[in-house]
């Protein structure tokens, strides 16, 4: 016999199910990718150190408010923490409000995206093209011209001034 409690139960037991192959699939697709920058876990996590490695290589996030990126306003250049490609013009970042270096575009052929199933809902995952680093998510909230709101961990970049030698 069937109560409504059991069929509840049920019927949450088949989402998180189906949620769990959703997630299994996208992760295999990415482990998939091939990069052109490839290391071992091992190397990663001392190049990058502890913080740095959770976000880039183990799709962690930072604390709202905890990057200094937040609040760069030089003119330059954001780059992956991981292999130095060049992913955001300081033209494009904007001040969301959200803690997080935000920007409406990103350079051409420098990210890649993938649906991300973590937290029960879709979300879109920005990573690296060249080394496949976890950057942050994409959101349809941003500003003109694009609508788009590129939400990335500060772990995740660094930045070079115009000015800087590179």
């Amino acid at each position: 016999m069937h109560t409504r409690r059991s069929v509840l139960l049920g019927g949450a037991g088949l989402f998180a199910l189906f949620g769990v192959i959703g997630a299994g699939r996208s992760l295999a697709k990415t482990e998939a990718e091939v990069f052109e920058v490839t290391k071992t876990d091992a190397e990663w996590r001392t190049q990058l150190g502890d913080a740095a490695w959770r976000v880039l290589r183990h799709e962690g996030t930072e604390p709202a408010g905890s990057s200094p990126l937040d609040h760069e306003k030089r003119v330059g250049t954001f780059f992956c923490a991981g292999c130095d490609l060049p992913l955001f013009s300081s033209r494009t970042k904007f001040d969301s409000g959200t803690g997080w270096p935000s920007f409406y575009r990103p350079l051409e052929n420098a990210v890649r995206t993938k649906p991300d199933y973590a937290h029960g809902w879709v979300r879109t995952e920005v990573h690296c093209r060249r080394c496949g680093g976890h950057l942050g998510h994409v959101f349809k909230d941003g500003p003109k011209p694009t609508g788009l709101r590129y939400c990335m961990n500060g772990l995740s970049l660094t930045f070079r001034p115009a000015n800087a030698p590179s």
